[in-house]
Parts: structure tokens; C-alpha cells; sequence
């Protein structure tokens, strides 16, 4: 089926083209990184994670777009998730993807990431992080190709691929639950150490990699001759509006813990992310604007009558994808290191290689979603099942 990569729109050749050579300058500033080292990035001795991980721990929650459908969809037999569930299984393998490759290139060496899985070190989270990524990675590849596979025959999918997919299902969970551990296991980080570290990095995932997945649903609706189905769409929306609401919640349990038992170690960090400390305040800006937009994501979100608006939803995904985007992308990573452990304030912003390598994976990814949805297409137009009855 990857001879459909080979064929598409002057529209689909643009997009791969423009891709590629994001992707291109991306690769050359990397081994420009790789040559002179990590010091062309703004981390530093009291920020040594930075953007790339940043990324790593936002675009993990994008994984999430798959189990959120392959539950409902397998488990509890709701149909009408056929037609979107593999969009959400590749959309998994690309988010993973990016994650493993931010995590290779702020390794430093890549030989640092060989030495992961040839001396493996069970006790360390790092290990296990590694070792379910590459897990769940290799269980979407096999599983929505098979699965299309099998559609474009006209069969049911082989006997193997269902105990896979319910294998799926914990591992998806596992992935950010491990992810989690990698803060929460830092006693020294007080702003990290909480037991609702991993609830938090499962409601934005499931709230996060949805929102993503109805942008895209769309994007592929109106620009090919395939329809994901409007009812499915809105069924992902309900699930959009419900995680968001967890996940803003769970925040404000961080916030009253923090500062109504006066834990200083907490209360410094929200208090740099929001006010800043001592005139240091380049991320309040942005942390208000995640505010803003979490607030106007909820009220676009839960009135029914607005979601099944299709233009206000994917507006109201948008707000969702940014606003998280900035929680994790910035805020909870860069957050955990400010002030360090002498009171002392290091602030940290991405130099301009940093942000190119970032841009670079970035487009790498949407190149694997782009080249993936256009096989899915391919197929679907192949099958005559380009419109959907709802």
C-alpha cells in the first residue's frame, strides 16, 4: 500500500515538499548541535531540560488520540468510530515518533541512546520510558496497517491484530503514566512531586491528542473526497470537553495544595510561571494566555449547542491544542527548575538552532501523518466509502 504515498494532489506534493525542507534545515542544524554540543541551546546548568523535552512531554499526550477511540470502538462496540479510528492510530505514530526523536537529540550523542537498551538499567524511569515508547510505536504501526490492510481486501483483520489492540489499551496508559514518574520521581523538584502527576499528564493527554485528531478530521474532510463522519467527530468532542474540564481541575488542586498549606518550593514556582520573582517574568505572558485560552476552551466546549457547532468546535480544539500546548510545552518543565535550589532565578528561553531543530522534528512528523492519511485515503476513495452516512 506505500506505493499511495507515491501518488496525490499537486496539494498533497506541496505540503510534502514544504515538510521536507523544514525537515531538512532541522537535520542540518542538528548536526551542527551535534558537532559543537548542547551549549547552542538556552539550557543551562540550573535549566538542563529545555524545549526539546518540553515537546517530548506534550507530544506524548498526542498517543492518547488513538486509545481514546480504540476504547469505545473495541470495548464497547460503538461503530461509528470505524472510519476514524485508524486516523487516530497514525496520528499515535507520529506523535511517538516526534517523542522519540526529541528525546535523541537532546541525548547529546546518539550513542547515549544506544547505551539505554544495551546496558539496560531496570531501576531507572528513563529505561522504561524508552522501552514503552518504542512499545507502543511498533503496536500502531502493526496495528493500523493491518487493519487497513485487511479494509482494503475486504476481510476482517487477521486473528493476531485483536489481542494486540487490547494490548494496546494499558500500554497507552503506560506511556504516560511513565512519563509522569520521570517528574514525580524527583523528590528535589517540589513544584514535580505530586501524586496527581500522572492523572495530570492523563486528562491533557486525552483531552490534548483528541483535539488534535478533530483539527485533522476536518482538514482531511475538506480537502479530500474522504469523511471522517460528523457524528463520530462530535463524539470525540464530548471527550475533548470532558478531559479538559479533569485537567483544569487537577490544576487547581495544585494551586490551592500549593499555596494554602504555604509550601514555598510550590508556591515559588506558580509564583515565577504567573507574577515571575524579582522582575523575572518571561513566561507570564504566556502562562496567562494558556489561562485564557483553557477558560475560553470550557465555555465553548461544554454547552452542548456550541459543540455541535462544527466551527466553534474546531475553533475551541484549537484553544485546547495551544493552551496545553503552553502548559506543558513551557510551564511544567521549565517551571520545575525555577527558582533552583538556592532561591536563585536562571531564566531560560530557546535560542534560534534550538528552535529549528524543534521545527524540524515537528516536520518530520506531520510528514509521517501526511504520508500515512494519504494511504488511508487512498484506500477509503478505493473502497467507495468516501462519504459517511451521519
Amino acid at each position: 500500500m506505500l506505493d499511495k504515498a507515491l501518488t496525490g494532489s499537486k496539494k498533497y506534493w506541496t505540503l510534502v515538499i514544504i515538510l521536507l525542507g523544514i525537515s531538512g534545515v532541522g537535520v542540518f542544524t542538528y548536526l551542527h548541535q551535534l558537532k559543537t554540543g548542547l551549549g547552542i541551546t538556552g539550557m543551562s546548568r540550573d535549566v538542563s531540560w529545555g524545549f526539546y523535552i518540553s515537546q517530548f512531554t506534550f507530544l506524548v499526550g498526542g498517543a492518547a488520540s488513538a486509545v481514546m477511540l480504540v476504547i469505545p470502538y473495541y470495548l464497547h462496540h460503538y461503530k461509528k468510530f470505524s472510519k476514524i479510528v485508524i486516523l487516530g492510530e497514525f496520528l499515535a505514530v507520529a506523535s511517538v515518533t516526534m517523542c522519540m526523536l526529541f528525546i535523541f537529540v537532546d541525548m547529546g550523542q546518539p550513542m547515549r541512546i544506544a547505551n539505554v537498551f544495551l546496558y539496560p538499567t531496570p531501576n531507572s524511569i528513563l529505561f522504561w520510558d524508552a522501552t514503552v515508547l518504542s512499545g507502543y510505536l511498533v503496536l500502531n504501526i502493526v496495528i493500523g496497517w493491518a487493519t487497513l490492510h485487511a479494509e482494503k481486501k475486504g476481510t476482517s483483520p487477521a486473528s493476531w491484530v485483536k489481542p494486540l489492540i487490547y494490548l494496546s489499551i494499558p500500554w497507552a496508559i503506560s506511556i504516560h503514566t511513565v512519563t509522569a514518574f520521570l517528574y514525580a520521581g524527583l523528590p528535589g523538584r517540589h513544584f514535580w512531586l505530586t501524586a496527581i502527576m500522572a492523572a495530570r499528564f492523563l486528562a491533557s493527554a486525552f483531552s490534548g491528542g483528541p483535539a488534535l485528531l478533530i483539527i485533522l478530521a476536518l482538514i482531511v474532510r475538506k480537502y479530500t473526497k474522504f469523511d471522517p463522519g460528523k457524528e463520530p467527530i462530535q463524539a470525540v468532542g464530548k471527550i475533548v470537553a470532558y478531559a479538559m474540564s479533569v485537567n483544569v481541575f487537577f490544576i487547581l488542586l495544585e494551586v490551592f495544595t500549593a499555596f494554602y498549606s504555604n509550601i514555598p518550593g510550590h508556591m515559588h514556582s506558580f509564583e515565577y510561571l504567573f507574577v515571575g520573582i524579582e522582575g523575572h517574568s518571561k513566561l507570564v505572558p504566556l502562562m496567562w494566555t494558556s489561562v485564557i485560552l483553557a477558560a475560553v476552551s470550557l465555555f465553548l466546549l461544554i454547552p452542548p449547542g456550541f459543540r455541535k457547532n462544527e466551527s466553534i468546535l474546531v475553533f475551541a480544539c484549537i484553544t485546547v491544542f495551544i493552551s496545553l500546548w503552553i502548559d506543558k510545552g513551557f510551564g511544567l518543565v521549565i517551571g520545575g527548575f525555577i527558582p533552583n535550589h538556592f532561591g536563585t532565578v536562571t531564566e531560560y528561553w530557546p535560542t534560534i538552532p534550538e528552535t529549528l531543530i524543534t521545527l524540524g522534528i515537528w516536520s518530520i512528523g506531520f510528514l509521517v501523518l501526511t504520508i500515512l492519511y494519504q494511504v488511508t485515503v487512498s484506500v477509503r476513495e478505493e473502497l467507495g466509502t468516501a462519504k459517511s452516512e451521519y
